[in-house]
């Protein structure tokens, strides 16, 4: 089910025009009708130069998509065609710089009238406008357990993490067990509070705190004895057993039915 769900988000704009850009010198580098036009007076196989920069490139995308906690063919995707399409820009900028100009300035016209597709499903999240809202509203429904998301809209493992968190909140919302996010990017005050890296190389975002009885009572990723940041991957899964979603939503939903029934009589 997961791979046919892959297979229909790759039938999208965004992901074949980009799997195009990335991979077009090495066909037009390998293709010899392609090759002979545009490289008439070489070869058309791949220099030392050339295979190294790919090589890396492939360095690169492994390492940074573990990084990100990249899950499924989509993610990987996602997450490598920055790395890939610049690698290509260097590519032809190496070759020729008369290609090399007009690939970039293609590059650019694709991100702008091509973003990214969003998460369209439903979800059940509160968007907090900086921490004071958070801790208001923390303050206000001590009894409401909350998991909050701390993220930044740019940053690669959050935009991955996103429909995960939605679905789950779509799942298990209740009127006393709630999800929330506050963009760390935007409001950096917030960052500061919850003691969080927010740069380019942040490996802290995302982080989900869960929230009870208005105080932090876990977080993910969270550092071990020595202060190091301990890796945890954030796929639907691991967040249900870490966090124990099950067990949250079957307290939280007894305490409701009592206080219904409490109500009643």
């Amino acid at each position: 089910m997961s791979f046919k769900k892959d297979l229909r988000q790759l039938l999208k704009p965004y992901y074949w025009v980009n799997i195009i850009l990335s991979i077009t010198y090495v066909v037009s580098k390998r293709t010899p009708l392609i090759c002979n036009f545009l490289f008439p007076e070489a070869d058309c196989e791949l220099d030392t130069r050339e295979t190294e920069i790919l090589f890396f490139l492939v360095i690169v995308v492994m390492l940074r998509t573990r990084k990100a906690g990249s899950v499924t063919m989509v993610n990987y995707l996602s997450s490598s065609f920055v790395y890939t399409k610049i690698a290509n820009l260097i590519l032809w900028l190496y070759a020729d710089v008369r290609y090399g100009l007009p690939f970039g300035a293609l590059m650019i016209l694709s991100s702008l009238l091509i973003p990214e597709p969003s998460y369209t499903g439903p979800e059940h999240v509160t968007y907090f406008r900086g921490p004071e809202t958070l801790e208001q509203e923390l303050s206000h429904n001590p009894s409401t357990t909350w998991l909050v998301c701390l993220y930044a809209a740019w940053h690669p493992a959050c935009v991955n993490f996103a429909p995960v968190f939605a679905e789950l909140s779509a799942s298990y919302s209740l009127d006393n067990f709630k999800f929330s996010k506050l963009d760390v990017g935007r409001y950096p005050e917030a960052a500061k509070k919850y003691r969080i890296h927010d740069g380019p190389t942040s490996r802290q975002l995302p982080t989900v705190l869960l929230m009870v009885d208005g105080k932090e009572k876990m977080r993910r990723p969270q550092p071990d004895s020595n202060s190091k940041l301990q890796k945890f991957l954030f796929s639907k899964d691991n967040m249900k057993a870490t966090f124990d979603l099950d067990g949250i939503y079957q307290d939280c939903k007894n305490k409701l039915a009592a206080k219904s029934n409490k109500k009643t009589e």
